[in-house]
């Protein structure tokens, strides 16, 4: 397989920034890219500046009055009338400054890693801030203003008529990408995530399979609550090869949110960062087996920026780049020196967790979530 791997990344990427007390703290990637410049993977050539998306490149997915809105409420110091009716100004979706230029950004980013990939300057590409998959047409939505899944998607559509696969294991469902195609057999969007009886946004279910000439194009695996590692990569690794095959994809997206990890605070799995190896690692050999290697990678949720981010991402980005790292890796002495008086958690000190103790209900979890499979698989286009 290639080193030619890109990561899009900008210490600009925090000014997409709430508050002190909001979960969503961008923090975490430039704790990320610390970890991942602790462990010596990145190279100067490996990394590109993002871009800011253009009003023409949002208006794919998302309607021109809503952007215009997000620019103008940006440049206000009150939040203006009409902010609820477009999602902003809420406790998930706080209104800040310069709000479209810092999300644009992130979108531009998402599109950066598609040029580089789909115009063949590199097989790989990662945009750690992307991600954003709440978002929807004209209405903010899960710490989301713009979708740059969605955005990205689209313009993959546009220029390259491609087929795509989107692959979705963030712990809450990617709703804003799944409804923005639910119609179009050209975009399979696949999502693993909590159920949502207990979770944000509560949608994904496995009757949600699309609709019209999209009718099985949307895949959904709401996975039991306290759902651990095992179970949760046998559904995926028993998935996703046959949907590869069954549909053909001309490029992978993975939204790599890593918030079903345990110690995620606004999540109820149970898996530990094994999975975040597991993850990026099928997603690799699948593109390179029938995508000619095409595979852009985002970021999504995770809210424990300390522990869990850093680690996870900083493995997806080691199987992009052909560097692996062995599972008894420590975390760099200079990383955990530097950020340990920062955080208010002892931060880890191996680049994977112990074991964690067993759930007690785990034969029933891992037994429902198979019928999960079975069910979201019937109208899918698996081979």
């Amino acid at each position: 397989m290639s080193r030619q791997a890109r990561l899009i990344y900008s210490p600009n990427y925090t000014d997409y920034y709430f508050h002190d007390d909001h979960p969503f703290n961008q923090r975490r990637l430039l704790l990320t890219h610390e970890l991942m410049q602790a462990y010596q993977l990145l190279r100067d050539e490996d990394i590109l500046s993002p871009r800011q998306a253009t009003e023409a490149e949002l208006e794919l997915v998302h309607d021109p009055r809503y952007i215009q809105f997000v620019r103008d409420q940006g440049h206000q110091s009150e939040v203006l009338p009409l902010a609820a009716s477009y999602g902003l100004g809420t406790e998930d979706v706080p209104c800040f400054l310069n709000m479209h230029e810092a999300s644009s950004l992130i979108v531009g980013g998402t599109l950066q890693a598609v040029d580089v990939v789909m115009n063949g300057q590199a097989d790989h590409a990662f945009n750690p801030a992307g991600g954003l998959h709440h978002a929807f047409r004209g209405r903010a939505s899960g710490f989301c203003i713009y979708n740059d899944c969605s955005v990205a998607i689209a313009y993959m559509r546009k220029h390259w008529d491609a087929r795509i696969l989107y692959i979705d294991t963030d712990a809450h469902h990617g709703d804003g990408v799944q409804w923005a195609f639910y119609d179009d057999p050209n975009v399979l969007t696949v999502s693993l995530h909590e159920t949502g009886k207990y979770l944000f946004p509560g949608t994904g279910n496995t009757t949600e399979r699309g609709d019209g000439n999209g009718y099985g194009f949307s895949v959904n695996i709401p996975l039991e609550a306290f759902t651990e590692d095992q179970s949760f990569i046998d559904l995926y690794s028993e998935l996703i090869p046959k949907l590869v095959r069954g549909f053909k994809p001309d490029v992978i997206l993975t939204q790599n949110g890593c918030d079903a990890h345990a110690y995620d605070p606004l999540t109820h799995l149970s898996c530990s960062m094994k999975i975040y190896q597991q993850i990026p690692r099928l997603a690799h050999q699948l593109a390179h087996t029938y995508c000619n290697g095409r595979w852009i990678a985002v970021g999504g949720g995770g809210y424990d920026i300390w522990r869990v981010v850093p680690r996870a991402w900083t493995l997806l980005w080691s199987e992009m780049s052909d560097q692996q790292l062995p599972d008894e890796t420590k975390i760099p002495d200079a990383w955990r020196e530097k950020w340990q008086p920062q955080s208010e958690l002892p931060l880890p000190v191996h680049l994977f967790d112990e074991p964690f103790p067993a759930i007690p209900r785990r034969e029933e979890i891992t037994q429902k979530n198979l019928v999960t499979l079975e069910r979201a698989m019937m109208h899918a286009p698996i081979a």
